[in-house]
């Protein structure tokens, strides 16, 4: 397959599942209309690729839909079913519940329901593949109609997406969206690098962990300036930026990002494989009005602390997956709308946009994935800059490395513009 040449065609996904593919030889991405899931982002290697995302080893192929009695006590809720790799989480990232009279389920409708194929093309100028879906409100009380663009940009490794959030109502509405990546074998490995654009960073307060079910290293109800010295439960600190074995343990820190920053980035690197995963996005220092700004990085670490259904396969059993999340999100922690509207702010930013009575906000988002020379990145990533066509990516030793990007979404915007 030539890079210089993008392609977009539909297909079946695993399991039935209607879905988009996008590639060129730097780049395969797969995006399900369910959940606007992508369980595949895969870069070349040797004669065959790699791919970053995580598929759960309980998510079905029989093609089934969830049905709560037949499913629910081994699954547990929709999402469950269905979630892989990254996927788009609005108008709530985290908890749902009835918010202004609707009905919300877990991380929103954007993860949950079935994203409506409109078109697909191709940039006459810049060579870029695309395609169209849209989500519809599902509830009057919460009149908000989504629009997404996916693409891929020839020699960008880059899955770019933007979703454009329409209110048709006659009142202001606060919400809290995020996407949603989780990596996993065979591109994740102990021995993974993490970095985020976060200079400040909290666990949740007043709990043990997320559930009573799960295993927690870290101290809850802290904040802490550094992923290397993280603060523990039992005393001292531990270093979360390197990617251990299955532990035992899963846990959950946010951290906010400076509004200095012009790109909000996190990065995982896989230093044995040499190959980089770099979430960008418009950072507040260059937001412009209509951008949904994501104030903060999420990380989730899935080392074996969930022994329950379905990470596990019974109650008290091993849990089988391993993952990290590199999240990027606005919100405060994982409690969804109503809680951020009420926190306001969480570590000095705000945890809510909102989108103006008959008015409409996007959120532009980059996924790279792609091979890096020799050890530059080896050992983490102090800082990402943006240039015109390219992401300057500064490792260990004041090195760094470029990766061609368009991280002004100058070409994304167009795209939209046409739509």
């Amino acid at each position: 397959m030539n890079p210089l040449h993008a392609s977009v065609r539909r297909i079946q996904d695993a399991g039935k599942r209607d879905a988009t593919l996008l590639e060129h030889e730097l780049l395969h991405a797969v995006i399900d209309d369910e959940g606007g899931m992508i369980p595949e982002l895969s870069s070349p290697s040797g004669n065959g690729r790699i791919n970053a995302h995580l598929i759960p080893w309980f998510r079905p192929i029989s093609g089934e839909t969830f049905d709560e009695a037949k499913h629910g006590s081994f699954w547990v809720n929709k999402i469950h079913f269905h979630f892989a790799g990254n996927f788009p989480c609005f108008p709530n990232f985290g908890a749902g519940g009835l918010v202004d009279g609707a009905e919300l389920p877990f991380h929103g409708w954007s993860a949950n329901l079935n994203w409506h194929f409109v078109k697909s093309g191709t940039d006459e100028e810049s060579g870029a593949a695309w395609a169209c879906t849209e989500m519809k409100s599902q509830n009057p009380a919460m009149p908000l109609d989504m629009l997404k663009i996916d693409a891929i940009i020839p020699k960008h490794a880059v899955h770019y997406s933007s979703i454009t959030v329409k209110n048709n109502g006659t009142k202001d509405i606060a919400i809290n969206p995020g996407f949603h990546n989780l990596l996993g074998a065979p591109f994740l490995m102990p021995g993974c690098k993490v970095s985020f654009a976060a200079d400040r960073w909290a666990t949740q307060p007043n709990q043990e962990s997320s559930s009573s079910d799960e295993c927690s290293q870290l101290r809850q109800g802290t904040e802490f300036d550094s992923l290397e010295k993280a603060p523990l439960a039992s005393g001292g600190h531990t270093d979360i930026s390197l990617v251990p074995p299955p532990i035992g343990y899963s846990d959950f820190v946010v951290g906010a990002i400076p509004d200095s920053l012009s790109l909000g980035w996190s990065v995982v690197t896989n230093p044995l494989i040499k190959k980089a995963y770099i979430c960008f996005f418009p950072g507040q220092a260059a937001a412009v009005e209509d951008d949904i700004v994501l104030r903060f990085n999420c990380f989730l670490m899935e080392y074996g602390g969930r022994h329950y259904t379905p990470y596990a396969a019974r109650r008290g059993g091993t849990d089988l997956t391993y993952c990290i999340g590199t999240e990027n999100v606005l919100g405060s922690f994982v409690d969804g709308i109503e809680e951020s509207r009420r926190a306001g702010k969480l570590l000095g930013a705000p945890t809510t946009v909102t989108i103006p009575a008959h008015g409409r906000k996007t959120l532009r988002y980059g996924t790279l994935f792609a091979s890096y020379d020799n050890s530059i990145l080896n050992m983490g990533i102090k800082s990402i800059q943006a240039e015109e066509s390219d992401i300057v990516v500064l490792g260990s030793g004041n090195s760094y490395v470029s990766f061609k990007a368009d991280p002004g979404f100058v070409i994304l915007k167009r795209i939209m513009a046409e739509m």
